[in-house]
């Protein structure tokens, strides 16, 4: 419970991390939202587009378990730095790009930079919350993933109102620095933060299970290894099979609404800003949900658990979309599908952090976040071509429809292999690798 006597540094922190989000999310999907303009200009089909998607996609895979054992290694507060400062310079690079191939060059570059954002968020929360805070904390610092979009479709239009696509790239990718400076002044683990009370600095290590961290600690973690524990495939599926739908969401929607439903992407589209502004309430909600169950009492997986199965039944939700005939009715369908989204984010962001020591956090986050890279450079192979198939034979929202309903299953299959790999509770032992 927050007090003032306790002290609230570390939802200072939150905030911190939810403003780097923001601007991982904005950056990110600005190509998405300049997609029928840069198309038009460059000849673009949806198969390239595609490509461009999976050569992010790929760098993301890759940068995820770089960084997440970089991270490991160096710690949270320069990791970050050196994460916000690749991405914000190849964000900016894309307004040299010129061709397909440098537009997914530059995407290469953003995708190494942004991979190292979760897996340090993850590791901060690790740090600076007990157990029962965690998913709260979570939940908040991953709202940020749906105001950046929300940010970029006020932003977008507003500045190529006055310039064009490319200082979108350039302002954009600035922010980044902006956000650098507030992190270098306020930032710092608990043990080394003098602005953090002793009060709160006892708040927050009675509940992260300190003395099984320091027996971890003894062994560096190595993270091939992380690979023989069911909890990390556990990790895996719910990243693997996920991610790459809440991708297809973030870059494939604008589109979407613009070819079925007419949306002129260069003005601020309402229904798009109501569409990600849901998942905000998804992320809070789905992490408030789980930390209450688990301060009434609830096992701590079990809550996770509880929350993610009812999260799941609410996706299938999704495959209705495809009978809308009015944009609003999309809209109000989306919206629940993309909340449930998030709300199942958030609680498989933080099973890491329950099931594995402070010390190994960021490496297994890493490494499940590759898996759901690897499953965004496979999906949108399937989307291209289902997209220019339909397409073709004049039938484009025939192949909204088949992605729709593949969509709304995933969940439900998703959260049954998790529940078979974590039926035992115990937070994972890494010195027992010695």
């Amino acid at each position: 419970m927050l007090t003032s006597k306790i002290g609230n540094y570390r939802w200072l922190i939150v905030v911190l991390l939810f403003f780097a989000t923001t601007i991982n999310y904005l950056d990110r999907q600005i190509i998405g939202l300049l997609k029928p303009i840069l198309e038009k200009e460059f000849s673009w089909t949806e198969t390239d587009f595609a490509h461009i998607v999976m050569a992010f996609t790929a760098a993301y895979a890759i940068g995820l378990v770089t960084f997440g054992w970089i991270i490991d290694k160096i710690g949270t507060k320069l990791g970050y730095c050196i994460t916000i400062v690749v991405w914000s310079i190849a964000g900016m690079a894309h307004a040299l790009a010129r061709s397909a191939f440098g537009f997914g060059l530059a995407r290469v570059g953003l995708g190494l930079g942004e991979a190292g954002n979760f897996p340090a968020a993850m590791k901060t929360v690790a740090e600076w919350f007990p157990k029962k805070e965690r998913a709260l904390a979570t939940g908040l610092f991953n709202a940020g993933t749906s105001i950046g979009v929300v940010v970029a479709l006020l932003l977008v239009p507003l500045i190529l109102n006055y310039y064009g696509w490319q200082e979108v790239f350039w302002i954009t990718g600035a922010l980044g620095f902006v956000w650098l400076i507030f992190w270098l002044i306020f930032y710092d683990i608990p043990s080394k933060q003098k602005r953090l009370s002793p009060d709160e600095r006892a708040f927050i290590t009675s509940g992260q299970n300190v003395e099984a961290d320091k027996r971890n600690a003894v062994t560096a973690v190595k993270w091939q290894k992380l690979f023989l524990f069911p909890e990390t495939w556990a990790m895996i599926t719910g990243k693997g099979l996920i991610d790459p739908i809440y991708w297809f969401f973030l870059f494939w929607l604008p589109s979407f609404f613009s070819s079925t439903f007419s949306l002129d992407l260069k003005r601020p589209s309402l229904q798009l800003m109501v569409i990600y502004a849901a998942t905000t309430i998804g992320s809070i909600g789905g992490g408030y949900l789980s930390s209450v169950l688990i301060k009434r009492g609830w096992p701590v997986l079990k809550a996770r658990k509880t929350v993610l199965i009812v999260f799941a039944f609410l996706e299938v939700s999704i495959i209705l979309a495809q009978f809308a005939k009015e944009a609003w009715i999309a809209v109000g369908l989306i919206s629940l599908a993309v909340a449930a989204h998030q709300a199942w984010a958030t609680n498989v962001f933080t099973m890491a952090s329950d099931m594995f020591p402070t010390e190994a956090v960021s490496s297994v986050v890493g490494i499940a976040g590759m898996a759901g890279a690897i499953g965004g450079i496979l999906f949108p192979i399937l989307i291209g071509s289902l997209l220019d198939s339909y397409k073709a034979a004049g039938n484009l929202a025939g192949g909204y429809h088949v992605i729709f309903t593949l969509c709304g299953f995933t969940y439900l299959i998703a959260w049954t292999i998790i529940h078979l790999l974590t039926r035992k509770s115990e937070k994972v032992e890494i010195f027992e690798l010695k």
